[in-house]
């Protein structure tokens, strides 16, 4: 379990915490991140922050999949801004913070840091959608992100 932890980041004072490198692949022809790959990294935040909350996927997967076939998690709305750069071998972390959840769809804030400095920082809007219409958040999810988020207030 602590290799998976490790992996996947840890949860700490309600909001998780994920470290990466940034590897040659993740930088444009000027040598620094590519501004598309943070929201790669900010996704890896977010999935790996529904696991350690105890949302086994594939669990969850068939469970929402039984209640709402065709069932998906989209993100509905991210406002972002770039304040600084970072470049190759860099080391990242990830921060991820529910803001407010709701029936189908939660808003969480990230932010990527390099040490003490701020790079990027987003609010972004989940929804749980089927047949493509918003559907509610399995309950199991919701209360662990609602008592995860009033951990961090």
């Amino acid at each position: 379990m602590d290799a998976m932890q490790s992996i996947d980041g840890e949860i700490r004072d309600g909001r998780h915490l994920m470290t990466l490198r940034v590897y040659y692949e993740d930088t444009d022809f000027t040598g620094i991140v590519y501004h598309a790959n943070y929201l790669r990294f900010m996704e890896r935040g977010r999935t790996n922050y529904l696991r350690l909350l105890g949302a086994d996927q594939r669990a969850l997967f068939a469970e929402a999949q039984a209640e709402a076939p065709g069932f998906s998690f989209v993100v509905r709305a991210m406002q972002i801004d770039y304040l600084k750069p970072a470049r190759m071998d860099d080391v990242l972390r990830i921060e991820t913070l529910p803001h407010e959840v709701k029936g189908a769809s939660i808003t969480l804030h990230q932010r990527v840091m390099r040490d003490e400095d701020l790079l990027v920082e987003a609010k972004v809007r989940v929804a749980f959608v089927a047949d493509g219409r918003a559907r509610p958040i399995p309950k199991s999810l919701r209360l662990a992100m609602l008592a995860d988020q009033h951990r961090s207030a």
